[in-house]
This record gives structure tokens, C-alpha cells and sequence, in this order.
């Protein structure tokens, strides 16, 4: 018992020792090489703790490499502009002044639920309350506002990527015969539209695959 605990203590010393040297971001927004060396930390780390046949050196020594791997990736990183694309990926702008960019969405595996979620954590409500929208490296959200926001009413997501929202469409007393009209006036079919959001006031975020968004009314049943 009083083995393992010194064992574990070690590594654990070990472990601060190596994560401090990395630096700030491999305790806060990691990219994603920071990630993988991270998880790969963790496992080296656990063998000697758990078992206590393997040499506490084995441990300390592959610890010790992968952060040595880590500063030779972070100075690629640095020296080599082309390179930082390919380790660490670059920002995808999700959103700009047509809209949402469903290319980019696709690309990172993303809807436009996945988007609206990423702006309520950044504390915007509707996909026009800003002209830009990113997605940085690390996976966290930015965005450039725009001056006011457009409404103090939570939009609900009608339509995302072609794929009608049954159950928002229900709790907006939309029917399925309201929406189609409501297509047929922008000459449109569900398959066609990237995102469709509506607020507690009837106002519509609509946009169809490859052009502009727009700003509607529509007629819903109350605010929520």
C-alpha cells in the first residue's frame, strides 16, 4: 500500500511538472494535438500507478518523451506557417453576411442545432444577432455582434439542413399544410432550406441552400 502511494505521488509530481511546462493552453482551450498528447499522459501515467511490476522510470521516461514530442510539434507549429493548417487545423466561418454557411457546417460534422447551441453559450439568441461567426481551431465559438440584438424572444428551430422539427413546428401551432404554403411563397421545399428559425413573435430567420437569408413574419400560436 505505502508502495503505490509513493508511486502515485512521483508521477503525479511528475505529471504538474510536465503539464506546467507545456504551458497555459494545455490547461485551458487545447488544440488538437494538445489533446492527444494529453490522453496519452493520462494512460502512460496510470501503468505504473496501477501496476507496480512495471519499473516507476518506464513511466517517467515515456511522460517525459511525449513532452519532449509536444515542444518539437509546438515549434513546427510556430516556425512553419503551412504546417499549423495541417497539426492544428484553422478557423471555419460558419456564419457571414449571407448567412449560414452550410459547407463549412458540413464540414466539421455540424448542423445547424449544433451552431445555434455554440451562439446561446456565447450569448446570442438569433442567427442574425451577428455578421460573423467562427469556429477557432480549438473548437470554441467566436463572433463578431452586431450593434442590437433582433429580438427578446428565444427562436425555435423549424427547419435545419432540410429536416423539418416536428415537435417545434407542433408547440408553434404550425401545421404541416401552413408550412408548406408558407415554402410555396418562397418558392421553396423543405429539402431546399438550410435553416428556418421562428421566434415567440412570428419572426422567421429563413434561408435557402446557397443564398441569402432573409427576415419574415409568419403567424405562431403565442410566445414562449
Amino acid at each position: 500500500m505505502a508502495l503505490i502511494l509513493i508511486r502515485t505521488s512521483i508521477i503525479f509530481v511528475t505529471l504538474l511538472v510536465i503539464m506546467r511546462l507545456m504551458g497555459k493552453s494545455q490547461i485551458g482551450e487545447m488544440q488538437p494535438f494538445e489533446f492527444v498528447i494529453t490522453l496519452l499522459i493520462a494512460e502512460l501515467a496510470c501503468i505504473p500507478m496501477a501496476d507496480s511490476s512495471v519499473p516507476l522510470l518506464y513511466g517517467i521516461v515515456a511522460v517525459v518523451a511525449i513532452f519532449i514530442l509536444h515542444q518539437i510539434v509546438w515549434l513546427l507549429n510556430t516556425w512553419f506557417k503551412p504546417l499549423k493548417n495541417v497539426i492544428s487545423g484553422k478557423p471555419s466561418v460558419v456564419i457571414n453576411r449571407d448567412g449560414v454557411d452550410v459547407f463549412q457546417l458540413k464540414k466539421n460534422n455540424l448542423n445547424v442545432g449544433d451552431l445555434i447551441e455554440s451562439m446561446r453559450s456565447a450569448g446570442y439568441f438569433n442567427l442574425d444577432d451577428v455578421y460573423y461567426g467562427l469556429y477557432e481551431a480549438n473548437g470554441s465559438f467566436s463572433a463578431m455582434a452586431k450593434e442590437q440584438t433582433s429580438s427578446a424572444s428565444l427562436p425555435l428551430t423549424l427547419i435545419d439542413l432540410g429536416k423539418p422539427d416536428e415537435k417545434n413546428l407542433s408547440r408553434c401551432g404550425i401545421t404541416g399544410e401552413k408550412l408548406k404554403e408558407f415554402l410555396r411563397e418562397q418558392n421553396a421545399k423543405i429539402k431546399d432550406v438550410a435553416a428556418m428559425t421562428v421566434n415567440g413573435e412570428g419572426r422567421v430567420y429563413f434561408q435557402k441552400n446557397g443564398e441569402k437569408y432573409k427576415i419574415l413574419q409568419i403567424e405562431v400560436n403565442g410566445k414562449w
